[in-house]
């Protein structure tokens, strides 16, 4: 068992020197803001691609749904489905769209920034309320990525939960701190490779290492047939309407995700987003079926070798600690620390940047400059990482269940307000700052109550009213000024 963990420990202790190592040739070319929170937009279709994916995906990928799909079976399908369509969507309908806005409004580095200059908001509302939104929803999505971490430093090395947080904690802040969005990019490249070969590797050998008398299918419905069944629970309930939309439309969350929007931004042209589109969703779909694989095989491996699991989320590191040369197993538990690390970055990058840019920026030093800007980015990168550690110090919070609510919480307050200021000319000012406040308002206060019509994903009402506000605040105040409409006029004739 020694012999194992230091195999183990080495493996991680190269991956993590690759990881830094990028971070520090980032470093090197980070000059400015906008190096820091952008890569001076120079992002190709591959760390493009991946990196939105890997910074999507998370912890979420390798404990989240294997976990899901050992505790529900293949209803799991629905919810990577409506992900599928979501991610496709969200490069389809803003990627190219936003890459060309961001910079004709102003050169915006933030989500936040944009929505203040598209609409010429000199009050700096837009910016503060949407910063406030970002802290607000991220502290819990970045808590998440934490848990996933000392979930796994917990199991592969058998640590007290809590170190094994802060040892996690310690892991991200190293290179975000250093690289900002290009160290994040790509080693986002390499983790998303390495996630998805994760994802097909384990299935596989788990696969031919079980019983190959009968199908997967054959021993599931041997074991418990409900599992086979996208329209009842594994105790045999029907699932109905709402659980099935409540599930699909987890892909809405796409079209306002911040750590994600700001791969579309920081794209080297828009000429690479059909590339980078295809690349993604080709990425997507490989890695989340491997996922749903591991959680389906992984509940006859642990019925089959007469195992207890108290936490499903762990299946995908029991697995590999069981099936895999100890060097091996390294590198695959790796893909943990990638997917944990690929989002957690990426958070704090935005969450730095909405303190930096559209608190200290916007609000309390106008007259700041770059250098002053960068260095408070990287201050807010270890204040944000510190309270989003606080947060997951319970050993009993669910990766999925953190994540499920800062998704919706992002996706109710920036997708619609993103989408209409992207496609609706007539939409002002006003609109905007009514549509961010209603979506995130709407998810939390309906997180609060549970029965009925509240047991439906918060996403939903969150962004049906957050459009209803849009559109009957802003026909409803005045029409946007004259520089305004000229402005979406001539983006619309670039993307012609």
């Amino acid at each position: 068992m020694i012999t194992n963990t230091f195999a183990t420990i080495v493996t991680f202790v190269v991956y993590l020197a690759m990881m830094l190592m990028i971070g520090l040739w980032a470093w090197k070319r980070t000059a400015n803001s906008e190096d820091y929170f952008l890569g001076g937009r120079s992002l190709g279709p591959w760390p493009a691609a991946l990196s939105a994916g890997a910074s999507d995906m998370s912890g979420w990928l390798l404990l989240g749904l294997p976990g899901y799909a050992f505790a529900s079976g293949v209803e799991a399908f629905w919810l990577a489905g409506g992900l599928l369509i979501g991610t496709w969507l969200n490069w389809l309908l803003l990627a190219r769209r936003l890459r060309v806005y961001s910079e004709a409004s102003g050169n915006a580095l933030t989500l936040p920034e944009f929505f203040t200059n598209r609409f010429r908001d000199t009050s700096k509302m837009l910016q503060v309320v949407s910063a406030f939104f970002i802290l607000l929803f991220f502290l819990f999505y970045t808590s998440s990525g934490l848990v996933a971490g000392g979930k796994l430093f917990e199991t592969v090395f058998g640590l007290d939960y809590t170190w094994a947080v802060i040892i996690g904690t310690l892991c991200v802040i190293s290179y975000t701190l250093f690289g900002g969005f290009l160290a994040v990019s790509w080693t986002d490249l390499v983790q998303g490779l390495l996630m998805a070969a994760a994802m097909v590797i384990v299935p596989v050998i788990a696969l031919q290492t079980g019983n190959t008398d009968t199908s997967l299918f054959e021993q599931l419905r041997v074991h418990n047939a409900e599992l086979l069944n996208p329209f009842t629970t594994s105790s045999g309930e029907a699932l109905g309407w709402m659980a099935i939309v409540s599930l699909m439309t987890w892909g809405l969350g796409y079209f306002g995700q911040p750590h994600i929007l700001a791969r579309f931004a920081g794209i080297r042209s828009e000429k690479d987003v059909p590339t980078a589109r295809r690349i993604a969703v080709g990425w997507s779909a490989i890695s989340m079926l491997g996922a749903i694989m591991v959680g389906l095989i992984g509940l006859l491996y642990i019925n089959e070798m007469d195992l207890s699991l108290g936490d499903g989320e762990t299946i995908f590191m029991v697995m590999v600690n069981a099936l895999f040369h100890p060097v091996v197993a390294g590198i695959l538990l790796a893909a943990i620390l990638a997917a944990i690390m690929s989002t957690a970055d990426s958070q704090l990058l935005v969450s730095s940047s909405a303190l930096a840019e559209d608190f200290y920026k916007a609000v309390l030093r106008k007259d700041a400059d770059q250098k002053e800007v960068l260095m408070v980015g990287r201050l807010a990168v270890i204040l944000i990482a510190l309270v989003a550690l606080t947060l997951a110090m319970s050993p009993d919070s669910s990766v999925l269940g953190l994540v499920s609510y800062a998704w919706a919480g992002f996706g109710a307050a920036f997708g619609p307000a993103l989408l209409m200021s992207l496609y609706w000319k007539r939409m002002n000012r006003n609109g905007a700052l009514a549509g961010i406040i209603v979506g995130g308002v709407t998810v939390v206060l309906w997180k609060q109550v549970s029965g009925g019509i509240f047991d439906l994903y918060e996403i939903v009402p969150g962004m049906l009213f957050a459009f209803i506000a849009i559109v009957g605040v802003s026909l409803n105040s005045s029409e946007p000024k004259a520089e305004i409409i000229e402005e979406f006029d001539e983006v619309e004739k670039a993307l012609a």
